[in-house]
């Protein structure tokens, strides 16, 4: 088999976590080819000015159209909600931690109005604003080590970033504070990734024994919400669904870019109505919008 990938640190940490899981499972070697994408070739805008549909996952998904490759591997929260009508998301892996965290040489409590935060998610920016921290905003791109790097180095005063990527680059020495989900909700499949394939492929049963049940039913919930409303990085919309006890519970809200909670809603269920769960959500949100 044949994986397609981002070339970053993290996607090449994620791809090798999936292909040794692969191997575990048919004792098979797998290729890795590395495909730069339009999100990786553009470093100077803040995500949401651009047209951010399948940012950082087209060329991958490209590739795997046209038989380049067997799969792809993506950060499931850069997946589109509209996929090619022959493509499908074949596997969920167990999921990383979804929380948000604090990069800083500051606690959060110490940081003011004149602290800078780096940040290009609209979600991130209006969170903060709703928690009454009025930064001086500033755009930040690269990968992970760079922007923890443009905080140690005092460029920043902080960034705010997804656990999982830290867990996985094994970077959580990096961590200043932890955020409840309650505190700061994060984006729909956060700390998920998807493995892409064709909907024809051979390789399809083979790839489906990577997928983790409850974290597939989260990840479906979440972004059911997404596929509803059809919007992306263009509203602040946040979206977390979590198994307890067998049953699932799902919480979303879309704020106003100046912080304003617009809409708020959870939702509990079975995990069977993971979906149904993501649509009612879904439906109420976009009166809001």
């Amino acid at each position: 088999m044949i994986v397609g990938t981002r070339g970053s640190k993290l996607a090449l940490t994620q791809t090798n976590y999936i292909n040794k899981c692969l191997f575990n499972i048919t004792k098979e070697e797998v290729e890795t080819n590395i495909i730069k994408t339009k999100g990786d070739k553009i470093t100077s805008s803040q995500l949401y000015n651009m047209d951010s549909k399948g940012l950082f996952t087209k060329e991958l998904d490209k590739a795997v159209l046209e038989e380049e490759v067997d799969f792809a591997v993506h950060s499931l929260k850069d997946v589109p909600t509209e996929l090619d009508e022959d493509l499908e998301i074949v596997a969920v892996p167990i999921r990383e931690s979804p929380n948000e965290v604090l990069i800083s040489n500051h606690e959060w409590q110490d940081l003011n109005e004149n602290s800078t935060l780096g940040t290009s998610s609209l979600r991130r920016e209006a969170i903060c604003k709703y928690h009454k921290k009025e930064f001086q905003l500033k755009p930040i791109r690269g990968n992970i080590e760079t922007r923890i790097e443009k905080v140690k180095n005092g460029e920043l005063d902080a960034t705010i970033m997804a656990e999982a990527g830290l867990n996985r680059l094994g970077l959580q020495d990096n961590i200043k504070f932890r955020f409840p989900i309650e505190y700061f909700i994060p984006a729909a499949g956060q700390g998920a990734l998807a493995v892409i394939a064709r909907k024809d492929s051979k390789e399809k049963e083979t790839l489906q024994k990577l997928s983790h049940y409850f974290s597939f039913q989260e990840v479906l919930a979440e972004k059911t919400i997404l596929e509803e409303i059809g919007v992306g990085c263009q509203w602040p919309i946040g979206a977390i669904a979590r198994v307890k006890d067998n049953e699932l519970e799902l919480n979303s809200v879309l704020l106003a870019k100046d912080g304003e909670i617009l809409y708020k809603a959870r939702e509990k269920g079975s995990l069977r109505d993971a979906k149904a769960m993501g649509t009612k959500i879904g439906k109420e949100m976009i009166n809001y919008i």
